[in-house]
């Protein structure tokens, strides 16, 4: 997992920043799972370095809910035949929020941190391949799947960021997630 310090968390926001993770930490260590609490880190991290940060304004505990809430929402958490699941009711009742609270929050933190089914970046591994649309470029204007492509063309898509990974190669283990 990643630790605070790895993420560039300016000084004056880190108090913040690690009121949001101690939640988000404790719902993921209880409910969901290690991939949650580390994409949850990633995303604070990336809230804290806008500025200014967002987390500095507002109850922790909501920001922590809208951080689960929404990488909830691309991660298909609230789909049963997904491992982890939980319904919107399950994380209220885990996060003591309203859920309109919780989803206006999530609403947005997608639009500040630009948290999409097309950004690879807060996807769950286990999601990314099936989300067809992080693996959509552009090649001589036609739109093609990624991993459809021959490898010179994978590699070259991947140096320029356009695809998490190179797809014949696969997930690299231990590698992390696209920035």
């Amino acid at each position: 997992m990643v630790e605070l310090g790895e993420l560039r968390i300016p000084a004056s926001v880190r108090p913040y920043a690690e009121g949001v993770v101690a939640v988000t930490d404790a719902v993921c260590a209880e409910h969901l799972d290690a991939v949650y609490a580390d994409l949850c880190r990633r995303l604070v991290g990336k809230l804290s370095r806008k500025r200014p940060s967002p987390l500095t304004r507002g109850d922790l505990r909501i920001w922590a809910a809208g951080v689960i809430y929404c990488l909830g929402q691309v991660n298909f958490i609230f789909d049963p035949s997904q491992s982890p699941h939980a319904s919107a009711d399950e994380l209220i009742a885990w996060l003591g929020v309203k859920k309109s609270t919780m989803a206006n929050k999530a609403r947005t933190i997608r639009e500040s941190a630009g948290v999409s089914d097309f950004n690879a970046e807060f996807l769950r591994p286990d999601v990314m391949d099936s989300v067809g649309l992080v693996w959509l470029v552009q090649v001589d204007g036609m739109v093609v799947d990624a991993r459809h492509l021959p490898l010179r063309l994978q590699i070259e898509a991947f140096h320029k960021g356009l695809i998490p990974y190179i797809p014949s190669a696969g997930p690299q283990p231990g590698s992390p997630p696209p920035a």
